[in-house]
């Protein structure tokens, strides 16, 4: 027997460019970064150097994670949608702590 699914609809929250600007330039700009460390590492550069390019490649991205996220909840809070579902932003937003 298959049990019935309780939960509504799922409607894909669409995140306008517009307001992730400084999101998408902060990702171009780890995409250039990430770039550099791929060269340091086939240049065989210094491993420290190496390690703080990709330090802030990370940070880049995870600021750029906790920005795509707070920008859909914002958007999903002032629709006021009734099939947002609390548990799966949280979840979202801790996968990337």
């Amino acid at each position: 027997m298959v049990e019935a699914d309780h939960h509504t609809q799922e409607r894909p929250v669409q995140l306008d460019p517009q307001d992730l600007t400084p999101t998408i330039n902060r990702l171009k700009r780890a995409q250039g970064q990430l770039g550099a460390v791929i060269r340091m590492l086939e240049e065989s550069r210094d491993c420290k150097d190496v390690v703080t390019q990709l330090s802030a490649v990370s940070r880049a991205l995870d600021k750029a994670g906790f920005s795509i996220i707070a920008t859909g909840l914002d958007q999903c809070l002032r629709q006021e949608d009734p099939s947002l579902d609390k548990a799966e932003l949280e979840k979202m937003f801790l996968s990337l702590a």
